[in-house]
């Protein structure tokens, strides 16, 4: 078996356009062997192949590729054979988390194989070991799984039950045309449908067909179909897409109920929530679309701090140059010179009322809104520059730029979405390089995934020339370090322009990162919505986890926030202090 991996991305690859240049330049070809061929057939697009076990690993197709679309990674000795590889010249997974008793969760950025993971688990895949061209039978699997590998796939089926909360929750409408109660009604007993619809708050859409439910709707539908089928063990697939904080404690709650009597395995980008539900984690890394190596089973502290390091300590492994920091303070909400002062406003539609405090922006200030969905943030930011107008209270006329939380892809390259636009050429290329939009550029927006879509529109917001920053829920489908990423890449652009921004987002870690100050907004969803003045970090979040109810500390290490266990000595601690957020 080669210990060097050689991926070719068919999306990018343009094959004849380019006269297949890596053919040309390999060396090893060059010498009269055959190390990147073309591939055998007759119809459809003919795409180079890689020879492995030939190639030597110099990196001449890699540089010469005009799109990017090869990858040659060395290997070490041990991580020789994969469990499963996707097919020639594609991703493959080395290791395999197992599941047992509590909560355990698969931490990695996308991409590197915890969805694969949960499909194995879940038999919707057999093992190959790399050798793609041939179909093992179960005997010949169980022959080459280890001992703990092989007691689970041999009780999986049979002893074994097993429940999976899908990622993309968007195809349950392409493929189902019935009600949410019809829906629940395939996996959930009849007599418990009404209370697990109860738990989930999800009662009132009972009767609505599947097709017409907003994202957050789905999510919760989606995850009550798992939650409420009799199984042994429960696989969730990315659970707080489209949620805001408050539904994301709640499932958290019910979710960390659950793993006290089954078995859980998920895997998430939300830290807080993964944090707050877990016992244990795996750690998976790599290379992007093209290899994943799953770690031992961790402590879940000692695992998401060792993931935030890029130091693996048990296996004595190093995958990200870099640590994955925060700050417990920022020194612009003390320092930073008034850029925009505003005074109260208001606005009345038919069946919903919102208001405003008064209050001021700085240069350079990124301010965090943070509260439930429907109670008027993005209209807040609209009414603030003048793009909706208030009934009370004046508005500010101001240039905005705008991330809105849904995208729709359009039949449209992303290079030409770039064209024409006012944008700032320097930050264009900066994102490009930052977010890894370079071998996007060239494909169609239709072909894009979520988290590659996200990173575009992100890109787009950020490269304008504006006044005012605006970016409503920009962590949807990105992975935890690619939220970093973003968050680092927009707290240097924001202060080095002495512009402003706006970020509504439910992911408490990422506002803590990215947030100089907090606006809370309070009420009752799609009624009444009010915007409190701007507030240090800590006494917004502190004001708004008073409201959920839930206390958060800090780690003594990385400083992240962690929720503390309701109930706990350090919860009725926090909450007799009226200090929710966290503590010196």
């Amino acid at each position: 078996m080669s210990t060097r991996i050689a991926v070719i991305d068919r999306n990018l690859c343009t094959n004849q356009e380019c006269g297949y240049l890596c053919i040309k330049v390999c060396p090893v070809n060059r010498m009269g062997q055959e190390c990147i061929v073309k591939e055998k057939k007759t119809e459809g697009p003919v795409f180079p192949i890689i020879s492995e076990e030939l190639c030597i690993g110099c990196g001449i197709c890699v540089k010469k590729c005009p799109v990017s679309a090869i990858s040659v990674i060395n290997l070490a000795k041990e991580l020789e054979r994969p469990i499963y590889q996707y097919g020639v010249n594609a991703f493959r997974l080395y290791g395999l988390p197992l599941p047992r008793e509590g909560a355990i969760s698969l931490i990695g950025k996308n991409g590197i194989g915890k969805t694969t993971a949960i499909n194995l688990l879940g038999r919707q895949i057999k093992p190959n070991f790399g050798d793609v061209g041939k179909e093992f039978s179960e005997k010949e699997i169980l022959e080459q799984l280890s001992i703990e590998q092989r007691r689970y796939f041999e009780q999986v089926g049979k002893e074994i039950r097993v429940s999976i909360k899908p990622q993309y929750v968007n195809r349950i409408q392409e493929v189902f045309d019935g009600t949410v109660k019809d829906l629940l009604a395939q996996t959930v007993e009849k007599e418990k449908l009404n209370s697990i619809a109860e738990k989930f708050g999800i009662v009132e859409i009972l009767s609505r067909k599947v097709r017409h439910l907003s994202g957050g709707e789905l999510q919760k539908v989606a995850i009550a179909a798992a939650y409420g089928k009799d199984a042994d063990i429960y696989y969730f697939d990315e659970v707080t897409n489209y949620l805001d904080i408050e539904e994301r404690l709640k499932i958290g709650v019910l979710l960390r109920e659950l793993a006290e009597v089954k078995r859980i395995l998920m895997a998430e980008h939300d830290l807080t929530i993964l944090d707050y539900i877990s016992s244990y984690v795996y750690i998976l890394y790599g290379t992007e679309n093209v290899y994943g190596v799953v770690s031992g089973i961790k402590n879940v502290r000692a695992g998401v701090n060792e993931y935030l390091k890029g130091f693996l300590k048990d296996e004595n492994v190093r995958f990200r140059d870099y640590e994955i920091g925060f700050f417990t303070h920022s020194e612009r909400e003390t320092k930073a010179q008034i850029k925009i002062e505003y005074k109260k406003f208001s606005k009345r539609y038919d069946g919903f009322r919102f208001s405003s405090e008064g209050g001021s922006i700085m240069k350079g200030e990124i301010i965090g809104l943070v509260g439930k969905n429907a109670l008027g943030k993005s209209l807040f930011v609209k009414m603030l520059a003048g793009v909706e107008k208030p009934d009370e209270g004046e508005t500010i006329n101001l240039k905005v730029s705008y991330k809105p939380q849904y995208i729709t892809p359009e039949e449209i390259t992303v290079n030409r979405i770039f064209e024409g636009k006012e944008v700032n050429s320097i930050i264009f290329e900066e994102c490009k390089r930052k977010l890894n939009l370079i071998p996007l550029m060239d494909k169609n927006l239709t072909e894009l995934s979520g988290g590659e879509l996200q990173r575009v529109a992100l890109t787009l917001a950020l490269s304008r020339e504006a006044d005012v920053y605006l970016f409503d829920e920009p962590t949807a489908f990105l992975d935890i370090e690619q939220r970093f990423e973003f968050a680092s890449l927009l707290r240097r652009v924001i202060s080095e322009s002495e512009k402003s921004a706006f970020v509504v987002d439910h992911d408490i870690v990422f506002i803590d990162a990215v947030a100089n100050r907090l606006i809370v907004f309070d009420g009752k969803c799609s009624l009444v919505g009010h915007a409190s003045e701007p507030q240090s970090k800590r006494d917004g979040m502190n004001a708004f986890l008073k409201m959920a109810g839930i206390t958060m500390r800090r780690d003594k290490d990385t400083k992240r926030p962690r929720i503390n266990k309701p109930g706990s000595a350090l919860d009725r601690e926090q909450k007799e202090k009226n200090e929710y957020y966290y503590t010196d």
